[in-house]
């Protein structure tokens, strides 16, 4: 494995009971029998997978906070590391939805169509822009838009894993289950995560973690997988927010 590459899913959530099934031989197969060696061999390309697809639309939802989940809605470019996303906070009802614009790279992140952005930019003297640009944002403290983002790029990869990685005890097969009128084989590692895999096309369907510090999953649906074509804001429609610190505390970035 490549040291710039990350493992499979590298962070933490927890394994849903699912279905059984049988197994190739035609005994009965249990949720949590370990993965066979046809199955390992889906796991370790599943990353790489996704990379050759080019791409996929996806959702991401992360509950955090008391009644309050972030929903990210939009498509990825894995073999550009590029992306577009709508951003939307619910707040349970007690206030109004949090809505705005993101496009993003491995390094960098966008923000528009943000309440009281166009005012704070003409205060500012730069009444053309629309996005607001920042550093996507790596460390122990990011916010959880960034970790997000990250997320969703990390779940491409120019190698595939080895497959006897994902013979041992720590990884099992959970059962089969249909999502979006898929049918999905379900795999899990006893550090955490969860991913479905389409039955027909071996592509990654869903990914589930949970993230530290949080009490409940995040997860990650893939759909339309195939080659993006996304830009970003171009220069002139954009400030960078770390020269202009003004604006981007205004609308809380």
């Amino acid at each position: 494995m490549s040291p710039t590459r990350r493992p499979l899913l590298p962070v933490a959530g927890v394994v849903l009971a699912l279905l059984t099934g049988c197994s190739g031989d035609g005994g009965q197969r249990l949720a949590g029998d370990r993965v066979t060696v046809e199955e390992a061999a889906v796991l370790a390309d599943v990353l790489l997978r996704n990379h050759e697809q080019g791409g996929a639309d996806f959702v991401v939802t992360a509950p955090y906070g008391e009644g309050t989940v972030l929903t990210l809605t939009g498509e990825v470019d894995f073999a550009g590391a590029t992306g577009r996303a709508q951003a939307v906070t619910t707040h349970g009802g007690e206030r109004p939805d949090d809505a705005r614009t993101l496009f993003f790279t491995a390094n960098e992140v966008w923000f528009g169509d943000i309440p009281g952005l166009p005012d704070a930019l003409t205060a500012a003297g730069l009444p053309e822009a629309a996005y607001v640009r920042r550093p996507l944002a790596t460390g122990a403290e990011s916010p959880l838009t960034d970790v997000l983002l990250r997320l969703v790029l990390n779940l491409s990869a120019e190698e595939a894993d080895d497959p006897g990685a994902f013979r041992g005890e720590a990884y099992a097969w959970q059962g089969d289950r249909s999502i979006d009128g898929e049918l999905t084989a379900v795999y899990a590692s006893d550090s955490g995560w969860s991913v479905a895999v389409d039955r027909s096309s071996d592509l990654l369907v869903q990914f589930t973690t949970r993230l530290p510090g949080q009490e409940a999953d995040v997860t990650v649906s893939l759909a339309d997988h195939g080659p993006r074509e996304i830009g970003v804001p171009a220069a002139e429609e954009t400030v960078d927010g770390t020269a202009h610190p003004q604006v981007a505390a205004t609308v809380g970035l």
